[in-house]
């Protein structure tokens, strides 16, 4: 009967970051696309919404988790933001698992009590995606051959619609959290919902995925480095060959004078 009851709440585990995974890919694509001068567009949506609910509901790896793999998918499928991928992984994983330690034991207090840690939770897992997705896009900005300057002005606009995504996921997962936690608690869900605080959240399998995510953002930022120095030395070609025909123009009509003749036109 033990065995069994791991067994189901193995398959309850991953039922649950799939359909919260699910819930954050629509609604990322619940979203308003504003184009920006550099860099990638910025989008106002709902997908940091359902981040912040899979970790105020089910606790810091599956709604870590969840964040990750639904906003992760969602990148793989968009042309513009298919790079980025992995590092979309990496921070919304973050802001997910982040928001769910924080609430995890909420709901073993009073509602006034609640409120406020559910609250912080929310803001908590919030600011810490938005510092990592602003800093992903200045690096990617410096990456790319924009001076600081330029790269700080071009990241203005996705302060701005970082800042609207953020009021918009707190307001309405905090009150999504509290509605469906005691919906939810008559189901069969209730028992990943109520499963006591790990002793030490840092283990293997959470290592694992610090590492795994390290990696990932540090190949996105590698594959932009090395696209950037590819770039640059195709430039630096294209110039010096430029320069080369330049002054084979000169010299030819330089010819062409002394030689009092004309070339014929194209």
């Amino acid at each position: 009967m033990e065995q069994m009851g791991v067994q189901r709440k193995r398959l309850m585990t991953l039922v649950t970051v799939g359909m919260m995974a699910a819930l954050v890919f629509a609604g990322n694509y619940m979203q308003i696309k504003i184009p920006v001068a550099l860099g990638d567009v910025t989008r106002v949506h709902l997908g940091n919404s359902m981040c912040l609910l899979a970790g105020m509901l089910f606790g810091p790896m599956t709604g870590g988790l969840a964040s990750g793999i639904g906003a992760g998918l969602f990148d793989l499928l968009d042309p513009v933001y298919i790079v980025s991928a992995p590092y979309t992984f990496f921070s919304k994983f973050v802001m997910g698992f982040l928001a769910g330690l924080i609430a995890r034991r909420a709901f073993q207090y009073e509602k006034k009590g609640r409120t406020a840690i559910l609250l912080g939770a929310a803001v908590a897992g919030q600011l810490s995606y938005i510092v990592l997705y602003l800093f992903k896009s200045f690096v990617t900005l410096l990456l790319l051959g924009n001076d600081m300057q330029t790269a700080a002005v071009a990241i203005v606009p996705k302060i701005a619609t970082s800042s609207i995504n953020a009021l918009a996921a707190v307001v309405i997962a905090l009150p999504l959290s509290v509605a469906l936690h005691k919906a939810l608690a008559r189901t069969g869900f209730s028992a990943l919902m109520k499963a006591p605080e790990p002793k030490g959240w840092l283990n293997p399998v959470t290592g694992g995925l610090i590492l795994f995510c390290a990696a990932a953002a540090l190949v996105f930022f590698l594959y932009l480095s090395a696209g950037n120095s590819i770039q640059a030395a195709e430039d630096e070609k294209f110039a010096a060959m430029q320069e080369q025909i330049d002054t084979l123009e000169s010299k030819l009509a330089a010819i062409t004078e002394q030689l009092e003749i004309s070339l014929p036109e194209e």
